[in-house]
């Protein structure tokens, strides 16, 4: 039976510390991404990273892997995935949220204005909800059931710690990483 590493989590000043010494993985969409990262982070999308595992491996061989995110729950999901893989991580506790609260820096490239994906959710879910009351109100009361399946669907995504909105709002364009700079990621792990 073979062993797999286990995923380490480090705080902000843990990871600070040695951040030239990690390889850094953002798992947030581009647009979440663009908002504000890690010094130094490259860009693979949660769901591009099983595509990515070779360039992930050979960066893990030649030294060590922080991945990161806004919260630190998906960063937590990509670690158990590359861990099954035989792949060594460590997360960042609370994600950019954390970094940016301790007082560190993100880089902030220069580009168009972007949401973070919990405020794009936020804004979506308020939006289905009040359509559901104005229609339920203005039209047929059966429209309410709008709202109540919205409120349902953040209950479940609070108490499962997933989120079905977000997994769909990712899948918008402007949250898809373009062909060349999820390329131009794949490449830098390539030359680590």
């Amino acid at each position: 039976m073979t062993n797999l590493p286990t995923p380490a989590t480090l705080g902000t000043d843990q990871a600070g510390s040695r951040l030239h010494e990690f390889t850094v993985i953002d798992v947030r969409t581009p647009a979440e991404y663009a908002s504000g990262h890690l010094p130094g982070a490259l860009n693979i999308p949660l769901d591009h990273l099983r595509s990515a595992l070779p360039e992930i491996r050979h960066a893990a061989e030649h030294g060590e892997i922080l991945v990161v995110c806004a919260s630190g729950a998906r960063s937590e999901s990509a670690c158990e995935l590359l861990a099954g893989q035989g792949i060594a991580t460590a997360t960042l506790a609370g994600g950019t949220g954390a970094w940016a609260a301790a007082g560190r820096d993100l880089h902030r490239p220069a580009a168009r204005a972007t949401w973070t994906m919990e405020r794009q959710v936020r804004c979506t879910a308020g939006t289905l909800v009040l359509l559901g009351l104005v229609l339920g109100l203005a039209l047929h009361p059966a429209f309410q059931l709008l709202a109540a399946g919205i409120a349902g669907g953040l209950v479940f995504s609070a108490l499962t710690n997933t989120c079905g909105m977000a997994a769909l709002l990712g899948k918008l364009p402007h949250n898809r990483p373009r062909k060349a700079d999820l390329d131009a990621a794949l490449s830098a792990l390539r030359g680590r």
